[in-house]
């Protein structure tokens, strides 16, 4: 019995040559990665890091200095305010439109989907400078409305996209005998499909909340000086003229990955990742 586990032990551990690359490739990019994050995360608490491997000293103050100079506590409330207005309008519009992509056959029902998949599939910079030459064309961009809208074009169908295969999945006779018994379609909807849906819906809110904190060129193009979200402002912290110190910068990009690192594991912790591939169902003749 032991020799046969010492043989299969041996034989797990042997790859083809390309399985070993392949496997070294991805262990030097993540040897990489954890460098980076880790000299930006040393930086950001030492007093003084000149040709040594760790910093002369370590201090809080940088923290502090990038809260005061570059107006965080603004950037932070700005950042709050507009992923809490597109999570809520998203879900607002979004989910009864999935459910009628769910349960009604209409001409041109792939069609929809597929022009619903084209804003998470393209990048946001090729859709994103025409759509803010209009919104500043309508005086929308440069202020805090035009961060929300242009933040929708995306975040809807995603919202769509995500609560699809959640609705598909509850059985249709629910709604059926719930209308022979008198209910009308909103009743149906508030008081039988919402509790059901509850999962997707947060599942939903908080993969828009992650998608909206982090997203930057849409953000970038419409925002003004009092409505810029924090990597934004991490970016013109980054470019802006003028002597800034690399450990305040390097603070501000450790709270903005932080941030969206708690959003992820919280994201994970409600989401089951299993739930969000859409089914493809065939149109009944």
């Amino acid at each position: 019995m032991t020799l046969l586990a010492e043989k299969t032990r041996r034989r797990r551990l042997v790859a083809s040559p390309s399985s070993w690359l392949i496997w070294g490739a991805v262990a030097f990019f993540l040897i990489n990665l954890a460098g980076v994050i880790a000299s930006v995360v040393v930086n950001s608490f030492g007093n003084r890091w000149f040709d040594t491997w760790l910093p002369s000293g370590w201090t809080t103050k940088w923290y502090a200095t990038a809260w005061t100079e570059f107006g965080l506590f603004q950037v932070m409330t700005v950042t709050l305010e507009v992923a809490i207005l597109v999570v809520g309008i998203s879900v607002l519009v979004g989910v009864p439109a999935s459910y009628v992509l769910a349960r009604r056959s209409f001409p041109g029902r792939r069609l929809v989907y597929l022009l619903f998949l084209l804003p998470i599939l393209m990048p946001p910079i090729t859709y994103g400078i025409p759509l803010a030459t209009v919104l500043y064309k309508y005086g929308f961009a440069g202020h805090l409305t035009g961060v929300v809208l242009a933040n929708l074009v995306p975040s809807i169908p995603f919202v769509i996209l995500t609560m699809t295969p959640f609705i598909e999945q509850i059985d249709p006779a629910i709604e059926r005998a719930a209308r022979m018994c008198g209910a009308k379609t909103w009743q149906i909807f508030l008081r039988i499909l919402a509790p059901l849906l509850v999962p997707g819906i947060l599942a939903a809110s908080i993969l828009v909340l992650v998608r909206t904190v982090g997203m930057f060129e849409l953000t970038f193009l419409t925002a003004g000086p009092d409505s810029q979200t924090l990597v934004v402002a991490l970016y013109y912290s980054m470019s802006a003229a003028g002597i800034r110190a690399q450990q305040s910068v390097d603070a501000m990009a450790v709270l903005y990955t932080s941030s969206m690192l708690v959003l992820l594991v919280i994201a994970l912790r409600f989401v089951n990742p299993t739930q969000l591939v859409a089914r493809v169902k065939e149109d009944p003749d």
